[in-house]
């Protein structure tokens, strides 16, 4: 096929094609091949749509059936030959189909624009994504409930500041990061339910007079409706940018995750040990093992972030209905797609292969004064002390404690009752970590027990 031949499928407004310059910054092929598969299953119901309407012959809307599915084997094979001439994969796929049936292949295009033609393919690629982005979540929280299981009742420390808190349990704290995700996903399909309205048939901007059937699409599509302003049915993003803001905040969340693996993972926390699959060596330092795959997830987030800024600068100003700006709404959304499904497949392989480091994670969370609030709670309890009062007294003994370079439960009772008399036996009752956990039996608390429900109870929502 001549480009000079090529050139005129787009109209016969220019004698000559674009030069080089023209040609590259107009071409979208480069990347919108990607959507090769939602172009042809669009296409396809479009060309079923216009013979039940008898808009074209049932012999011709075969023929066109027939030899979409002749082009998209020869994409998928590898055999087919993308023109930057052609501009983009709609007429692609149409020129190489008229060289597969001939004549009828010019009647495909009837009653539609590649204006609904690209937002049409474009909703379909990105809730496609949306349905393999919601599995890997899906996994990732099935390695996060295992990991919860096994260690419902191991202790290590809680970190506010990044300082010592209170005892909490692995269990727990990997049960946090479930929620996490699990709001993720819940923003993911409220997206795909908000996005399933189908524009194919707004053709460029105004409808059709050609008497189409939308319904039919949209059903033949997996849509739930076809959309119902032609308008906007063209001019609309929302579908995309919704699905880089919840990839945005899920990318948050692994990176929060990310960099708390790198820290567990250092020589100083000692918290858990990644496997070799997710970590590398140094050329230099043969002790160390770095969390390469931790790190990688969390410069994932720019990019995603990028991502989603991105598109929402090229929307931002854009009058309706389409205008050619809105070609650059796709690379930066098949880069987001493609990245978070690699941070998502690494997460859920270090969950999986990481091992925590059990007596580590105990013997931190019994330093830095822990059990302080526990131990404060027990003066309000035991004594009628008011907060405030037991606040001062437990900040007394934690300085006692501090001067003499021990923990809470190594003072003795009359250390503690130098402090305040009333002070009893019972009071180390409460200041073992173990004791503390346990203790936290409030709904969404740490405590083993209630670790173990919420286990159970994402294992059934799941």
């Amino acid at each position: 096929m001549s480009d000079k031949s090529s050139n005129q499928m787009w109209g016969g407004r220019f004698a000559a094609g674009p030069d080089a310059i023209m040609e590259a910054i107009n071409a979208s092929i480069g990347f919108d091949k990607r959507m090769a598969t939602q172009d042809i299953a669009g296409s396809r119901a479009h060309a079923a749509m216009l013979a039940h309407a008898g808009i074209i012959t049932d012999s011709d809307a075969d023929a066109i059936r027939e030899g979409l599915l002749t082009v998209l084997s020869e994409i998928e094979g590898g055999t087919f030959e993308f023109s930057t001439a052609l501009e983009d994969i709609h007429m692609n796929v149409e020129a190489r189909l008229k060289e597969v049936i001939g004549e009828p292949a010019g009647r495909l295009h009837t009653g539609r624009s590649r204006n609904d033609q690209v937002a049409t393919d474009f909703k379909l690629w990105v809730r496609d994504q949306i349905d393999a982005t919601i599995g890997g979540i899906d996994a990732l929280i099935g390695a996060l409930l295992a990991q919860a299981e096994a260690g419902a009742e191991w202790v290590m420390p809680g970190f506010t500041h990044l300082q010592t808190a209170q005892p909490v349990t692995w269990g727990h704290h990997m049960m946090a990061y479930v929620e996490m995700f699990a709001r993720d996903k819940s923003r993911f399909v409220d997206a795909r339910r908000r996005m399933n309205e189908c524009p194919l048939g707004a053709a460029a901007l105004a409808g059709t007079s050609f008497p189409i059937d939308r319904h039919m699409t949209a059903e033949a599509l997996g849509f739930d409706r076809p959309s119902a302003n032609s308008l906007d049915a063209v001019s609309d993003r929302d579908f995309a940018l919704e699905f880089l803001a919840a990839a945005s905040i899920c990318a948050m969340h692994l990176s929060r995750m990310a960099e708390e693996l790198v820290i567990w993972s250092s020589a100083q926390f000692r918290f858990v040990t990644l496997s070799d699959r997710f970590s590398t060596g140094s050329s230099i330092m043969p002790q160390k093992k770095n969390p390469d795959a931790a790190e990688l997830i969390r410069a994932k987030i720019g990019r995603i972030f990028g991502a989603n800024t991105a598109l929402l600068m090229v929307m931002k100003g854009l009058p309706l209905a389409y205008s050619k700006d809105m070609q650059e709404d796709k690379e930066q959304v098949f880069d987001a797609a493609d990245n978070i499904m690699l941070a998502l497949a690494a997460m859920e392989g270090m969950v999986k292969d990481m091992t925590a480091n059990r007596e580590s994670l105990e013997a931190a969370a019994g330093s830095g004064f822990s059990t302080a609030t526990d131990l404060a709670d027990w003066l309000v309890r035991a004594l009628n002390m008011p907060f405030r009062d037991a606040h001062h007294v437990t900040g007394s003994l934690v300085a006692k404690a501090e001067s003499r370079g021990c923990d809470l439960p190594d003072l003795s009772l009359a250390d503690m009752q130098s402090v305040h008399e009333h002070i009893t036996e019972d009071v180390f009752g409460v200041l073992g970590v173990h004791n503390s956990v346990a203790s936290r039996v409030s709904y969404g608390g740490t405590a083993p027990s209630q670790v173990r429900a919420q286990v159970a109870r994402w294992k059934d929502a799941l």
